[in-house]
């Protein structure tokens, strides 16, 4: 375990891996996971998934207020306003983002997972394969589908920005 440590903190300081990307590894490492020698964030797996999943790309919560809401996490957290219209405001966050979108009722909108060798095409016929009923907005490269227990997800390509 010493190897693998000494491993993922030369990685970072090279540069191969984000702060977030070391710190979720420690931690999971410290839970008992095994590291991957080939690639220090990745984590081996007993099965073989049909897609990889590299990084929480966003999440998006329903907020009664959007201002109250912005001014909460901005001032509290120093998440800067990316983008903003009466409905929606986007905060930035190393690169990925959090998403607000007035509702009349606050909690989970969805969350967006990116995943390795992201295409609209294989990844939406993959899962309709699985039975998901993935849904796809007319003219976009967004691909969404519910959890079990009914919760939105939404898988894109790293970098993707709503």
């Amino acid at each position: 375990m010493k190897q693998e440590i000494t491993d993922l903190v030369e990685s970072y300081e090279r540069g191969g891996i984000s702060r977030r990307e070391l710190i979720g590894a420690l931690a999971l490492m410290a839970l008992g996971a095994r590291v991957s020698n080939s690639a220090p964030a990745a984590f081996q797996s007993p099965f073989q998934a049909p897609f990889q999943a590299i990084d929480v790309n966003h999440v998006a919560l329903n907020v009664t207020d959007i201002s109250r809401s912005r001014d909460f996490y901005r001032d509290l957290l120093g998440m800067p306003v990316v983008r903003e219209s009466a409905g929606s405001c986007f905060l930035g966050l190393q690169g990925n983002f959090l998403a607000l979108f007035r509702n009349q009722t606050a909690g989970m909108n969805h969350h967006c997972l990116s995943i390795q060798n992201f295409e609209v095409g294989p990844v939406t016929e993959e899962l309709k394969r699985r039975g998901l009923n993935p849904r796809q907005p007319s003219g976009s490269n967004r691909v969404y589908f519910d959890d079990p227990d009914g919760i939105e997800v939404q898988l894109s390509s790293k970098g993707h920005f709503a």
